[in-house]
């Protein structure tokens, strides 16, 4: 498909007959209008590589070795994309904060001290809210790493460090909507917050506990602790016990299994509704003691492991419950796979 041709300026008669057009535009039509923006805006992201270059890290090095906050400031489509850049960064490791340059000039620039990072976006580099700011910049000394696509603007030339967002065109038609540039000025942010995350020895835990609510928060922080059935719900019963005694512990404590331990109350087997299907296979008596019919050495954990360890253990073999000792092996609780499901671990 000819991207040029197919997205190219509207001719006048194009806009005289664009209604009748329109209803008339099969849906293989459509879905080439579409397929031809992602390949023109795909394109535009892949021509940011080459100027992943030193400006860029040291745009890295400013940002990170900043003991204050990265201010993140833009107007129209590029506010829009502020936001999002300065959520990044603050979810990564990064504090960070999205100021309107607009407002910035009625008071919020109080909010920016003299330890903070600038990170101004403006396509054209000459936003007029964003210039009328540089004195104050300028005034307390505070880095200015812009995004523009215009490298010699009035922003990229007063700025510490301006990094290049241009793009050749436009996915919009008309060349008129941000699209491709937005897109570009989006895609270095993340790469600006991800080589930071990596700078600053971001982990999974670091990043869960800035997401407590969401489900990696709850896979990298829930304990298992947390969600086990412990004390009088945990099934349990001596190994000298028999077959009916083991049934009706599984009864009532309704989790399809019950624990085993010895005279010291240490965990030696499990009993499981498979040993029980099992077991009736070979037709034993319900006095059958039932150290004679459980499964030995069963799965454990550790108390205090995380959840998602366990569901890895649970996974791996196959199993629906899992039992919790402490490090003298008495069993503390059981975690069934209903546990994870309704703790949003799975």
């Amino acid at each position: 498909m000819d991207i040029e041709s197919t997205l190219k300026k509207p001719t006048e008669a194009a806009h005289a007959n664009a209604k009748s057009s329109t209803k008339s535009m099969g849906l293989d039509q459509i879905c080439n209008l579409g397929k031809a923006v992602v390949q023109i805006e795909a394109a535009m992201i892949h021509s940011l590589e080459a100027r992943i270059d030193q400006s860029f890290a040291m745009a890295c090095q400013h940002l990170h070795a900043s003991k204050g906050r990265i201010i993140v400031m833009g107007v129209g489509k590029s506010g829009h994309i502020a936001r999002k850049i300065a959520a990044t960064f603050a979810s990564t490791g990064s504090p960070a904060f999205f100021v309107h340059p607009g407002e910035a000039k009625h008071g919020d620039l109080g909010m920016v001290t003299a330890n903070d990072v600038l990170l101004a976006l403006s396509y054209s580099g000459e936003s007029e809210e964003i210039i009328s700011l540089l004195p104050f910049v300028k005034r307390f000394g505070i880095p200015l790493i812009s995004l523009t696509g215009k490298p010699q603007s009035t922003l990229a030339k007063a700025a510490t460090i301006n990094l290049d967002v241009s793009v050749q065109k436009e996915a919009c038609p008309l060349g008129l909507a941000p699209t491709s540039s937005t897109t570009a000025t989006l895609v270095m942010g993340d790469a600006l917050a991800m080589a930071l995350l990596d700078m600053r020895g971001f982990t999974e835990n670091d990043f869960a506990l800035s997401h407590p609510g969401g489900s990696l928060g709850r896979r990298l922080l829930l304990t298992v602790d947390e969600i086990m059935h412990q004390g009088d719900n945990i099934p349990i019963i001596s190994a000298r016990a028999t077959l009916k005694e083991a049934l009706v512990e599984m009864t009532q404590k309704k989790l399809g299994m019950t624990t085993v331990i010895d005279a010291n109350k240490k965990l030696v087997g499990i009993f499981t509704d498979g040993d029980v299907r099992r077991a009736f296979d070979h037709h034993p008596d319900l006095a059958t003691p039932i150290n004679q019919l459980m499964s030995t050495n069963p799965k454990r954990i550790l108390s205090g492991l995380l959840a998602a360890e366990a569901l890895h253990i649970m996974q791996t073999h196959q199993i629906t419950a899992l039992v919790i000792i402490d490090p003298q092996h008495y069993p503390i609780g059981v975690l069934h796979i209903h546990d994870l499901l309704r703790a949003g671990v799975i």
